[in-house]
This record gives structure tokens, C-alpha cells and sequence, in this order.
């Protein structure tokens, strides 16, 4: 069965503007999967480095879209209605961090961020 991936960027990373650094917005994905850990048995999630290009990301939804973090759904799943489609490979995501954990306590059953 295929899992929908979660890209998330490693802390401790460096730019040009200093570091180490980490990002707020993987960092409450993060948080969300440390409240949900069942959440994170059912992704494929991946933690990868700073730099761009992201092959990884780019490889799934286009160059245009290899900004963390960001959930690349399973093809066939329902696509709702915070999803976006890369106009590269047609497939659906959902990024920025309140929506991914809404998106994933929804689908999961877990706590969601209060509205």
C-alpha cells in the first residue's frame, strides 16, 4: 500500500544568512507527528537537507513546488479540497504547516490545530 510522503527539512541547517537555523514551519509538522506518532507509521516521510534543488520533491512535483514542508498524496486517494496539482506531474499536495496538520489529523483521526 502506498503512503502519502511528507517532506520535511533536517534542522541545523545553513544559508547564507548564518545558521544553524531550522524551519518553523517543519518544526510544527514536527510537533504534530510528535502529539500523533501513529500519524507518522502511515506516511513515508522523509527528512531531507536545505539546499536546493530538492530531486526528491522536484521528481514528484515539479521544480515549482520543492518548498518545505509538503505532503504528496497517493494517487487514487480522494483529493481535498486544500490539495494542490502540479502542473509538472498532475499530482496532488498540500503544503504549509496548519494545513498539513489539519489535512493529516483529518485524515488520520488525530487532534487537528484549534481553528
Amino acid at each position: 500500500m502506498t503512503k502519502p510522503t511528507l517532506f520535511l527539512l533536517k534542522p541545523g541547517f545553513h544559508d547564507d544568512k548564518g545558521g544553524p537555523f531550522f524551519c518553523p514551519d517543519c518544526a510544527a509538522v514536527e510537533g504534530f507527528l510528535k502529539f500523533a506518532p501513529e500519524v507518522e507509521r502511515k506516511l513515508d516521510v522523509r527528512r531531507i537537507d536545505f539546499p536546493r534543488p530538492r530531486k526528491d520533491i522536484i521528481a514528484m512535483i515539479g521544480a515549482e513546488n520543492q518548498g518545505c514542508p509538503v505532503v504528496i498524496l497517493t494517487e487514487g486517494d480522494p483529493i481535498p479540497a486544500e490539495a494542490k496539482r502540479s502542473l509538472e506531474t498532475g499530482k496532488a499536495f498540500i503544503s504549509g504547516s496548519l494545513q498539513i496538520c489539519e489535512f493529516l489529523g483529518r485524515t488520520f483521526g488525530a487532534a487537528r490545530p484549534h481553528p
